[in-house]
């Protein structure tokens, strides 16, 4: 699945295009490599996403092309150490 299309799909962002402006602003990673918005996505891939100042990473456990609300958290799974880890390898470049 694509990347823009997943994280509408999960509802991590509102909009397919938002999606896609985030990944061409360059604040979209998906296992520590830049993703573009159709970058097809695999089960435990990693994505890091940059809002502003914070950053947050998702695990990739499921995907689907429609899912109904009461669904969505068996798609990611939010993982806050890898949110750590990521600022604390930017802090020594």
């Amino acid at each position: 699945m694509r990347l823009d299309k997943y994280l509408k799909v999960t509802r991590l962002i509102k909009r397919r295009s938002i999606a896609k402006e985030l990944a061409d602003a360059d604040r979209i990673k998906v296992n520590g490599r830049l993703a573009k918005p159709s970058t097809f996505l695999e089960i435990n891939d990693i994505i890091e996403i940059t809002f502003r100042n914070n950053q947050a990473c998702f695990q990739v456990l499921e995907l689907r092309d429609h899912v109904k609300k009461d669904d969505i958290d068996l798609m990611y799974k939010m993982i806050e150490n890898e949110v750590s880890y990521v600022q604390e390898n930017q802090e020594e470049k």
